[in-house]
């Protein structure tokens, strides 16, 4: 049976968070329905989350949670292999409210279970109220019989930190160091408590994420660690690209900077889409005052970078925008040896996420690796 683990951390027990690209066993999502959040009730999200979900499950098995109003329905629309689960939520972003997987050097597993409260709480969170997503992880965490650490009392979500599985933690000060998450404690505390429940002696700080309305500032749209010692950056030449100054600030610090085991960084560039991504049919999005209103014409946070590594694939945004072949030639570039696939997911975008966002990964326990 899964317990809380009290008393101790995953950097005194021997635990740590893998890389991303680490094998994994399988990949949790939830099936989104908030209709003050996605456009028509949520319909044409549901159908690109099912085109996200079966193109992972080509490399790499795929849970979906889904509520008990809405069980029926996703389960028809995803082929038989992908399982669902009844789950209830208040919206879809598994990368953020699910846990945080861990691993020793014997292949033992255990999580992280972060306090979450939707991007910034009361202050500057994106609906009201959480407390169902608050509890997906534990839920994850029983199903799977994986011992977790609840921080009740430390504000954390998925999308903002990579690990490199080697001891290094890259993240932003804008997200991290934000009012909403955890003001009481200093860039400092927070550091040490990113080092003592990933089990990493160094964090790379980027100034800024490129989404200070949405998650303010999550990393996975701006940088990720793509294999030990090497990250991808989004990259514009372009001045007038709304994200061109956060693009070259992220790019020039990371071409200067040097992981936990001293290695200076090599960094690849990935474009960003050669038009903004704006809002389209706010309309059709329910006002409830529960959630922060869309209106069209906003900037949505169109990165290429929310992709996910699974085994050997890579599932990469597309927007219909002119720089898509563009994006996925220069990320297989990056990953020669894994099937890169492209995904159009401008709904997922218009809800206020991508690929990432949605997905979270489960390692694969060393001792099946090793058979």
């Amino acid at each position: 049976m899964a317990k809380i683990i009290k008393n101790t951390t995953p950097r005194q027990d021997g635990f740590y968070m893998p890389a991303e690209y680490a094998p994994q066993e399988k990949i949790w999502m939830i099936w989104p329905e908030r209709p003050d959040n996605w456009r028509q009730g949520a319909k044409p999200a549901q159908a690109v989350y099912a085109e996200v979900a079966k193109a992972i499950s080509v490399f790499t098995p795929v849970t979906m949670l889904a509520s008990a109003r809405q069980y029926q329905n996703c389960r028809c629309h995803l082929p038989e292999h992908i399982r669902v689960v009844e789950m209830s939520s208040n919206d879809a972003w598994c990368r953020d409210m699910g846990p945080t997987f861990l691993m020793n050097n014997q292949g033992e597993r255990r999580a992280c279970d972060w306090k979450f409260n939707a991007w910034g709480g009361l202050t500057d969170g994106l609906y009201f109220s959480w407390d169902a997503d608050d509890l997906i992880a534990g839920k994850i965490c029983e199903l799977e019989g994986i011992d977790r650490y609840r921080l009740g009392n430390f504000v954390l979500e998925g999308g903002a930190f990579h690990v490199d599985g080697e001891g290094t933690v890259l993240t932003t000060k804008m997200c991290l160091l934000s009012s909403g998450r955890n003001p009481g404690l200093s860039k400092k505390q927070i550091e040490e408590k990113l080092c003592e429940y990933l089990n990493c002696e160094k964090v790379l700080w980027l100034k800024d994420g490129i989404d200070p309305d949405e998650t303010n500032g999550h990393v996975d749209d701006v940088a990720c660690f793509v294999r030990p010692g090497e990250v991808a950056c989004i990259y514009t030449d372009d001045s007038s690209h709304p994200f061109y100054r956060e693009a070259q600030e992220a790019c020039r610090f990371l071409e200067e900077a040097t992981d936990a085991r001293g290695r200076k960084l090599k960094v690849h560039k990935v474009c960003l889409t050669k038009k903004p991504v704006l809002m389209e049919g706010a309309e059709t999005i329910d006002v409830t005052g529960e959630a922060v209103e869309r209106k069209n014409g906003e900037l949505c946070i169109a990165s290429y970078l929310n992709f996910l590594i699974t085994n050997d694939g890579v599932i990469v945004p597309q927007y219909d925008d002119e720089n898509d072949p563009l994006a996925l030639h220069q990320i297989r570039e990056i990953f020669p040896e894994k099937k890169v696939v492209g995904v159009r997911t401008r709904e997922i975008v218009y809800g206020g996420g991508n690929i990432h966002c949605i997905t979270q990964q489960q390692p694969l326990p060393l001792k099946q690796e090793n058979k």
